[in-house]
């Protein structure tokens, strides 16, 4: 789904235009997602020793 995205634009201005073609591929493509993530439990253990400070306001 990104390689066609990009395949579509072949140049890009800005490495910031590039990114945001990226970001939207990405996006679309996790609305079709249906299969739960496998170990998520243990990574967002895992997020929440790393990262504490940004995912308070989430958990």
């Amino acid at each position: 789904m990104i390689r066609k995205s990009i395949k579509n634009r072949k140049i890009f201005n800005h490495d910031n235009s590039a990114f945001k073609v990226v970001f939207l591929a990405i996006e679309a493509a996790s609305k079709r997602w249906t299969m739960s993530i496998r170990n998520w439990p243990q990574a967002m253990n895992q997020f929440i020793i790393l990262h504490e400070d940004r995912l308070k306001d989430y958990v």
